[in-house]
């Protein structure tokens, strides 16, 4: 696809400063777009990259719009409200997605006895679908998954290649799960019993008889594992947003539109309010309440319960305005005891000093 950019405007009816004819073939990232490429600037701090940029257009705010003098522009601008969202637009005009194909139920998928499947759903070669299992309309199931017993999926769910579902998992509308994604899993769960005099025993494994929820609009990356609870279920909340390779143990239970980065950690019955946000590995112990629109900063340690609304990191996590005076501090440590000796060096000649002019009449 290529267009101009005045007709890339048109669709935001949006204000064009610079060259309203040039010709654009693609979106690229800022520093890797080129003379007939749109990129996107949406605040002032990718403002010195725009400057090194080589993009033929780019979508910017009104508030950049402004800063840029006639002469200084850098690139035909697109003024829209929302710069990131006009560029995604943009994007998928230039990379269409692939078309879905349908081929329905492929005669090479085991099917067991008693499974339906809703209007429009494909499943594709090599699958195994287990006996009572209910699929919605408009599923993609790819080669490779595996769904158990008794299980049931929405409408427009897909499962990428190799996905796992043990049985009774229960998913929504709209869910996405990637490829080698496991959910249902046994969790971990032993107790230590039949002590010998010596003191030791063995483990003995707690069945975990519970299942998995996940709601609507939930994704799932590739590798994560979810466990299913002990007695009830393990719950992910409409609308979160999981990364490859996170770790949900059993009984934990996930509120609304969560984002958690690649190896984030969840030990059991971990739970989350709505809008929390966990960077990459981030881990959180069993029993801890990560309360509404608080955000944990990558690599930390959670052991306690993080207030609504708050940024903790480190480990353990602290509230990050106490991590940033230890980390400043810290940094100071080896001046600190550089200065600490010179004053224990200064106190013992100030006090041999003070001892000589004592006489020994005088002294206690």
């Amino acid at each position: 696809m290529s267009t101009t950019v005045e007709m890339l405007a048109n669709q935001f009816q949006a204000q064009v400063r610079g060259n309203r004819q040039l010709i654009i073939h693609d979106a690229q990232a800022i520093h890797q777009a080129g003379p007939h490429d749109i990129t996107f600037a949406s605040n002032e701090a990718t403002r010195g990259q725009l400057e090194k940029s080589a993009a033929g257009a780019v979508f910017v705010s009104k508030e950049m719009n402004s800063s840029f003098a006639d002469d200084r522009i850098p690139s035909a601008l697109i003024v829209v409200d929302d710069p990131r969202s006009a560029f995604m637009w943009a994007l998928q005009q230039f990379r269409r997605q692939r078309p879905r194909r349908k081929i329905g139920i492929s005669p090479d998928a085991y099917v067991g006895h008693g499974t339906s499947f809703g209007k429009n759903t494909n499943v594709h070669p090599n699958t195994y679908i287990s006996e009572n299992v209910v699929v919605g309309d408009n599923c993609d199931i790819y080669p490779g998954v595996y769904v158990g017993p008794d299980c049931q999926l929405g409408n427009d769910v897909v499962l990428h290649p190799n996905v796992v579902l043990y049985a009774d998992v229960i998913v929504g509308n709209r869910v996405i799960i990637h490829a080698a994604c496991v959910v249902g899993t046994d969790g971990f769960g032993y107790t230590l019993d039949n002590l010998r005099p010596d003191g030791l025993g063995r483990y003995e494994k707690i069945p975990q008889l519970g299942t998995v929820h996940i709601d609507d609009d939930v994704e799932i990356g590739a590798c994560t594992t979810i466990d299913r609870g002990t007695i009830g279920a393990t719950k992910i909340g409409e609308g979160t947003k999981i990364d490859n390779l996170v770790m949900v143990a059993h009984n934990c239970e996930i509120g609304r539109h969560n984002a958690f980065a690649a190896q984030v950690g969840f030990a059991g019955s971990v739970t989350t309010g709505d809008y929390v946000r966990c960077a990459g590995q981030v881990g959180v112990a069993d029993h801890v309440h990560l309360g509404s629109g608080c955000t944990i900063d990558a690599q930390s340690g959670v052991h306690k319960d993080i207030p609504t609304k708050q940024t903790y990191f480190g480990y353990p996590a602290q509230p990050a305005s106490d991590q940033i005076r230890c980390m400043t501090t810290f940094a100071k440590l080896p001046e600190m005891r550089t200065k600490l000796r010179n004053l224990e060096t200064q106190v013992a000649e100030l006090t041999a000093r003070l001892e000589s002019l004592i006489s020994p009449e005088t002294k206690p």
